[in-house]
């Protein structure tokens, strides 16, 4: 077990190249380079989906030993269409990530995913295997209907009953049975005041929603209209799709990445993504490094996460 002990991040850094992919279909991806151009190739695979990269992520990585590639999934942060829904899949983000490893001259690279990012990287990494040489993987969530039900239908609003109640407010009770599809259907309205309550609402019951203890700039991030819009679009989009996965797939066919080193991060207080998926995920790879931060919820900037993460990030740098 790991408490909230406290590493700092690395100091700030700026990337050295960045770019634009154009996918082809419809989607302009932006990515970025940073740290050490002969360094260590890793991916950093950011959370929602439609959560976008921060200046916060790159400083996860030693810019000595590492050249790390950010980018924002399609729809989100400075990637374009804004919020945009058509040819947005979690294989269609497989695909680019192949794109920008072929793009960036990696042959093989660490992947990094947290929260969402930990779905993306498990369906890249076991579609992909050849490509990985260590994955990173915090706050478990592989889109299994228990864990969206337990978010946004039952299970969380019992701990949170003040921020559940503004979560409904914006869905009449006749169809608060199904809050994924009731959102779906403002969050895609015609009428952009529609889509904004709806938005705002859906982002800020996350974000208010992360961490053991109160972060008002979580909560500042999720209720600005633009994030919030990118943020719970795409979101919804993936989960009432289910992510575009078969039931447990990804706990299934751990097998193809069995050999893959790799570490597990998980805080036991998450209410986002409950510790249980982490544990199934461990029970069906004993082979990977657990490590549960007993005074943590879900956010990376978390002392005890945080902490659990630069040290995995030092380890494969290491070569262990």
């Amino acid at each position: 077990m790991i408490t909230a002990a406290g590493r700092m991040p690395y100091p700030p850094i700026e990337p050295y190249r960045s770019g634009i992919l154009d996918t082809g279909d419809g989607h302009r991806v932006y990515w970025e380079l940073c740290g050490n151009p002969d360094g260590i190739p890793v991916v950093f695979l950011h959370g929602g989906p439609g959560g976008g990269c921060t200046p916060a992520h790159r400083r996860l990585f030693d810019p000595a030993r590492y050249r790390i590639l950010l980018f924002d999934q399609r729809g989100c942060g400075r990637s374009r269409p804004h919020a945009g829904l058509d040819n947005n899949t979690t294989w269609h983000l497989v695909e680019d990530i192949e794109r920008l490893r072929v793009l960036t001259g990696a042959e093989r690279w660490v992947v990094f995913g947290g929260s969402w990012g930990s779905t993306l990287a498990l369906s890249y990494a076991e579609t992909h295997p050849e490509r990985v040489t260590g994955l990173i993987l915090r706050g478990i969530f592989t889109l299994r209907r228990s864990e969206l039900l337990w978010y946004y239908q039952e299970g969380a609003s019992w701990l949170f009953p003040d921020k559940w109640e503004r979560f409904q407010a914006p869905i009449p009770v006749a169809e608060r049975t199904d809050m994924m599809a009731a959102y779906r259907r403002r969050l895609t309205d015609p009428d952009r005041a529609v889509r904004v309550e709806a938005a705002v609402a859906w982002s800020l019951w996350e974000g208010e929603t992360l961490t053991l203890r109160p972060a008002p700039t979580l909560s500042a991030q999720h209720a600005d209209e633009a994030y919030a819009l990118a943020f719970s679009r795409i979101e919804n989009h993936y989960f009432v799709h289910a992510g575009w996965l078969k039931e447990g797939q990804l706990i299934r066919d751990v097998e193809r990445i069995r050999h893959i080193p790799a570490v597990i991060v998980q805080g036991r207080y998450d209410i986002a993504t409950p510790m249980r998926t982490a544990w199934d995920l461990h029970r069906a790879w004993p082979e990977a490094d657990f490590h549960l931060v007993d005074d943590a919820g879900h956010a990376v900037s978390e002392p005890g996460i945080q902490t659990a993460l630069l040290d995995a990030t030092d380890r494969f740098a290491a070569g262990g």
